[in-house]
């Protein structure tokens, strides 16, 4: 399967510590910058429809406003109760200050 690259944000833009909601291609997405590494998953809680982007970051778990379930946004697995469901992970790269999502 080929895969798109598309601009989502400037480097800049996203800060230390920082999930930032992006829509792109009918997905919507979050993108995370931790320890200077860049991450992208689905921003839909697999449990319950919420925006991860509303809950709460810390370190590489992302934490769901709703129900308090966890996911590492490194890969995408859910930690524990009451996820049942991974998260879908994208491929992330910054090509001169511009981020960029690889989407199927």
């Amino acid at each position: 399967m080929s895969e798109t690259w598309i601009r989502v944000a400037n480097a800049g833009d996203i800060a230390e510590g920082e999930a930032v909601p992006v829509e792109i291609a009918g997905l919507l997405l979050a993108v995370y910058r931790v320890d200077g590494q860049w991450y992208c998953t689905d921003n839909i809680c697999t449990h319950a429809h919420a925006l991860l982007t509303d809950g709460w970051l810390e370190g590489c778990l992302i934490e769901c406003p709703l129900h308090n379930g966890q996911f590492d946004i490194r890969n995408g697995e859910g930690q524990g109760d009451p996820i049942t469901e991974n998260l879908k992970t994208y491929k992330v790269r910054v090509d001169h200050d511009e981020v960029l999502i690889a989407v199927p």
